[in-house]
């Protein structure tokens, strides 16, 4: 069953009607304090561990919820080391002796906030934490979610409730049709070039707009990951057709009940900032901040050591085709890393021969992980280096070397950038 809710008493957004709805509440306004029911948590490998210790050492040693609670591996797996190997051991022990539901341990892991909207765990009007920034990914689905320390984890994971500050709200409008070539990378770095990482401090991201009509739900997930670049407490996009495709094909049978919250026509927003999208062109964000975004026709050229196509931003399946589409019969001159997200994406590249195109192109071709994106491993830049990558973070030393570089762009940029060695426009190989 299907539920769309209005709001009655008050004006609202969309983030104020799911926080209102979990705290048992009428109505909330931004900057109330509210207690609100969970309901879904995501555990990884690096924030649980910490979590699990936190309980046991005030004897807590309960779950709220063994079916709400989603756990995987993603950020060093496979161990790439001894204390990621304790990390993982411990994770996997709390996992199995709290008979956890959904728990997708080595082998069938991969990168969580790919892996949770796949396997169907996502669904409008839900409230997610997760011990990851990233976490604010989920919000593609007309949910509010965010990502919390491993502090308020622990709580969560006993309890099944948190206490959230109801964020102001600011309303991105897309106008437009997105040009050739251009994707919703470009448009989200776009979006923190012009408000900064300080420009959403705490606030909900919601983006509307015709724009966003013609996005994939893929592509949907790759603006709101990247809400936590601008400060944002949340990213979300309202429900439609696009999202009722997705949620139709991927939730679990007997498990299909939802509510669409939409925001009210009189809802007050902090600020609305207008973004004409047909005037977009591939963006490439610059070191060492995500907001140091330039057009390619300004930087077309900057020679690279390494590109990396994957993460929570783009390392779904529409991404591989994208890179695929470019590099078929030809091959990288400089380092090429391609990381799937998730074993199901791993196979559809295997299936649709994908994998082939990468391989014939002389990238490596890894297992679902976290690893570079972080500088944990499989992909860690030396002294000097230049890496062009599809990643959410250019942060000094994010993947290695504190004296190396991230760009952050599009699938496409970094596969055509690949080929080249140096960054060029994608529009161009398209």
């Amino acid at each position: 069953m299907v539920k769309k809710v209005k709001g009655k008493i008050m004006q609202m957004t969309i983030t104020e009607k799911i926080l209102a709805r979990a705290a048992g509440l009428s109505s909330v306004k931004p900057g109330q304090l509210i207690n609100a029911k969970l309901d879904r948590i995501m555990c990884h490998d690096v924030t649980t561990p910490p979590a699990i210790s936190m309980l046991k050492a005030k004897d807590i040693d309960t779950v709220f919820d063994t079916d709400k609670i989603i756990v995987t591996p993603d950020h060093f797996q496979p161990a790439k080391d001894i204390q990621s190997a304790q990390l993982l051991k411990r994770l996997d022990t709390w996992a199995k002796e709290k008979c956890i539901k959904n728990y997708y341990k080595v082998g069938k892991a991969g990168v969580c906030h790919a892996i949770l909207p796949e396997q169907g765990h996502i669904k409008p009007g839900h409230v997610t934490i997760g011990g990851d920034s990233h976490t604010c990914t989920y919000g593609a689905f007309a949910a509010f979610s965010t990502g919390v320390g491993s502090t308020d984890l622990a709580a969560g994971i006993a309890t099944g409730e948190l206490w959230f500050r109801v964020p102001e709200s600011i309303k991105f409008v897309l106008n437009g049709k997105l040009p050739f070539g251009v994707y919703s990378k470009d448009v989200i770095l776009e979006v923190i070039r012009i408000i900064g990482t300080d420009g959403a401090l705490y606030k909900a991201m919601e983006f509307v707009g015709p724009a966003l009509k013609e996005m994939t739900m893929e592509a949907r997930m790759t603006i709101t990951n990247m809400a936590i670049e601008a400060g944002g407490k949340s990213g979300i996009i309202g429900f439609d057709e696009i999202t009722k495709k997705y949620l139709d094909e991927h939730l679990k049978a007997g498990d299909t009940d939802y509510t669409i919250y939409e925001s009210d026509a009189g809802a007050k927003y902090c600020q609305t900032i207008e973004i004409d999208c047909s005037k977009l062109e591939p963006m490439v964000a610059f070191p060492h901040l995500p907001s140091n975004g330039k057009k390619i026709t300004e930087c077309a050229g900057l020679a690279m050591d390494q590109a990396y196509i994957g993460s929570c931003t783009n390392g779904r399946i529409e991404d591989f085709r994208i890179a695929a589409k470019i590099m078929k019969g030809k091959k990288v001159k400089c380092r090429t890393i391609v990381v799937p997200a998730t074993p199901v994406i791993w196979k559809q590249c295997i299936d649709e021969g994908i994998a082939e195109i990468f391989y014939n192109a002389e990238c490596v071709f890894s297992a679902p992980t976290c690893g570079a994106c972080l500088g944990g491993f499989m992909g860690i830049l030396a002294e000097g280096e230049r890496c062009v990558s599809t990643t959410n973070r250019n942060f000094v030393g994010r993947m290695g070397h504190p004296k190396s570089e991230v760009y952050l762009a599009s699938p496409a940029t970094a596969a055509a950038s690949a080929i080249e060695g140096k960054l060029v426009d994608p529009r161009n190989y398209l």
